[in-house]
């Protein structure tokens, strides 16, 4: 599977900021419903707390189809 890199500038993104930055949903208010309703993996465990704190080297896996990797900026 390819994994996309998603950059971030702080020290964690919440799950919920992270798919919107990953261009997975459009808006902030879609990310509960979406996670809800969607299968998403952190680090290989289900997870649907939108407020889930990612770190860089933390992948994220969307249904089958989407793997994005966090990273920070160098």
């Amino acid at each position: 599977m390819n994994y996309e890199t998603v950059f971030i500038d702080t020290e964690y993104i919440t799950l919920g900021q992270f798919i919107k930055l990953a261009g997975v949903i459009d808006t902030g208010g879609q990310a509960k419903d979406f996670l809800s309703e969607t299968t998403v993996l952190v680090n290989g465990e289900k997870e649907d707390r939108r407020g889930k704190k990612l770190y860089a080297e933390d992948i994220v896996q969307v249904d089958a189809e989407n793997a994005f990797v966090v990273a920070r900026h160098p």
